[in-house]
């Protein structure tokens, strides 16, 4: 396993991802980006990085906030997303520095990208895609589902795939019907995978310790059956041919 930070701008900020890769000498790898939840760029989202890594994959684990920031608080973390949500340019710009990033890697395949999400890196994997980000898919667990530019959907060029807790008590059923209205629209190819009994962060060991477990609650269930849904899509749209 081979590692190394890379630094890289987006959005006006200095960014600094982790890269994974199964060997320093690895060449032609599909790569993938996981973009982290909310919070920024912690342990969680380098640990299914590095997973992936370990299965054959280049992937740039993504800062979200510049520096490697990782917060701690919902306050602060409410505040910067929300000023983020109402600049959807921004997302997408913090998204595509990673992707312009990994595309500058001598060990990628330029032609098989993937981007992945947990919470609000799911949105910028959507996010990205709706922006027309030439990426094979975009798979977003616990992710936002919304957009201020629903028609942007036209833009997609891959597969999507969205892995959400029934439960969820902000990815409820009018969000996900308006999702569902947009990838239909637009006649992407996409999928939602949901998990009955499951709220939010199910992917995330760490989140019962956040104390608030009608909101964010681990489920290894639905973290393995989300983690499968996800392998499978990525043999899917990087098969030769």
């Amino acid at each position: 396993m081979h590692t190394e930070t890379i630094s890289y701008q987006a959005d006006g900020l200095d960014m600094r991802g982790q890269l994974y890769t199964p060997s320093g000498e690895a060449r032609n790898l599909p790569g993938i980006l996981v973009f982290p939840e909310a919070f920024g760029l912690g342990a969680h989202a380098r640990e299914k990085a590095e997973r992936l890594a370990r299965l054959g994959y280049a992937v740039l684990a993504c800062d979200l906030h510049g520096g490697g920031t990782v917060h701690d608080d919902f306050e602060t973390v409410g505040k910067l997303m929300g000023a983020l949500g109402a600049a959807p340019q921004r997302i997408r710009d913090r998204a595509q520095g990673g992707l312009d990033a990994l595309l500058a890697r001598p060990e990628v395949d330029a032609g098989r990208i993937a981007a992945i999400g947990y919470c609000f890196g799911g949105t910028m994997a959507l996010e990205l895609a709706r922006g027309g980000g030439a990426i094979a898919a975009a798979i977003g667990f616990h992710s936002g589902l919304g957009t201020a530019h629903p028609e942007d959907a036209q833009n997609i060029k891959g597969k999507i795939l969205v892995c959400i807790g029934a439960e969820d008590p902000i990815i409820g059923p009018d969000m996900r019907q308006a999702f569902e209205a947009e990838m239909r629209a637009a006649k992407v190819d996409w999928q939602m995978h949901l998990y009955g009994g499951v709220v939010h962060s199910f992917t995330n060991t760490e989140a019962d310790a956040r104390g608030a477990l009608d909101f964010a609650r681990y489920d290894a269930p639905a973290d393995a059956r989300s983690w499968a849904a996800m392998l499978g899509l990525l043999t899917e749209v990087f098969a030769p041919g």
